[in-house]
């Protein structure tokens, strides 16, 4: 089973990042028992561990070695750094899963045991969204939900890369309710369609609203707006959303009022968020607990 080495002081870590092979990747998570993001993102360190074991992974609590982490220059957790033959060759503030592995695989070199996947919609692969990533893994699956869903072409077809798709029931309309495991920013949205007459037209997205009912849905003040044409379903198309509006956001809703050709039900076979997670705590504005009397 694969382990991540945890670093107990500056000179383990001097050991670590200058012992290792020249083209053997080391990443550092620099992490604080009292932060959020850092206890969330933990789980799928060690899955990356797991599946590229010939890249080494180690943490380091910046509370327990904080002269590494002064010399390091971290200031926000998590901060990942990434090294090779003693140098530095990357760094990553926050807790972003997919951003984290495209790091590992940009940086990885040989693949021994490696998984040989590759993500299409990972890193920066989205033109006209630089800096931002598909946020497909930090969604929680088993909160999602849709009103107006058929029983078989559900919600959870949305984020599978496969033909399955979402569609509608009774008429066009849906609303399709999307938590996140940590605040992100949303930056633009990407729609994958199995057939363009029932593709969605007209889309009221909500931020951070939950259990919104198609009467909500008509009463109450949308974030945003979409009126969607069929060149938005291209391949290489994605949607903008007024990221401003978006910058905080742990829910979002989508209420699909129609679609292109007035069909009698509405289909989406993929929905990506793209965007990038709120940077995570910073140590200047935040008091670790018990420190305060």
């Amino acid at each position: 089973m694969a382990t991540i080495k945890e670093i107990g002081n500056a000179t383990v870590f001097q050991q670590l990042i200058t012992s290792v092979a020249a083209d053997k990747l080391v990443v550092i998570d620099f992490y604080a028992t009292w932060c959020g993001p850092c206890k969330m993102i933990s789980p799928f360190m060690a899955q990356l561990a797991g599946r590229y074991r010939h890249v080494q992974f180690a943490k380091l609590d910046v509370d327990k070695v904080k002269d590494v982490a002064t010399l390091c220059k971290v200031t926000a957790m998590p901060t990942f750094q990434f090294y090779k033959g003693g140098k530095k060759v990357a760094e990553l503030k926050g807790a972003n899963p997919t951003q984290l592995e495209q790091y590992v695989k940009e940086h990885q070199g040989g693949s021994d045991g490696a998984s040989s996947s590759s993500s299409s919609s990972g890193g920066n692969a989205f033109a006209g969204a630089p800096g931002h990533s598909d946020l497909t893994d930090i969604i929680t699956p088993n909160q999602m939900d849709a009103l107006n869903q058929q029983e078989e072409h559900n919600v959870k077809n949305l984020f599978k890369k496969d033909d399955s798709y979402l569609e509608s029931d009774v008429d066009e309309q849906l609303i399709i309710s999307v938590p996140f495991n940590q605040p992100v920013k949303l930056h633009s949205l990407k729609f994958k369609v199995p057939d363009i007459a029932k593709a969605p037209k007209t889309i009221k997205i909500f931020a951070n609203r939950q259990n919104l009912g198609f009467e909500d849905a008509d009463s109450i003040k949308e974030t945003q707006t979409l009126v969607l044409e069929p060149k938005d379903f291209e391949e290489d198309a994605v949607v903008n959303l007024r990221f401003v509006k978006f910058q905080n956001i742990v829910n979002i809703v989508l209420f699909v009022a129609d679609n292109q050709e007035k069909e009698e039900t509405t289909a989406i076979q993929q929905l990506t968020f793209i965007g990038s997670t709120v940077e995570s705590t910073n140590m200047g504005d935040l008091k670790k607990m018990g420190e305060e009397e």
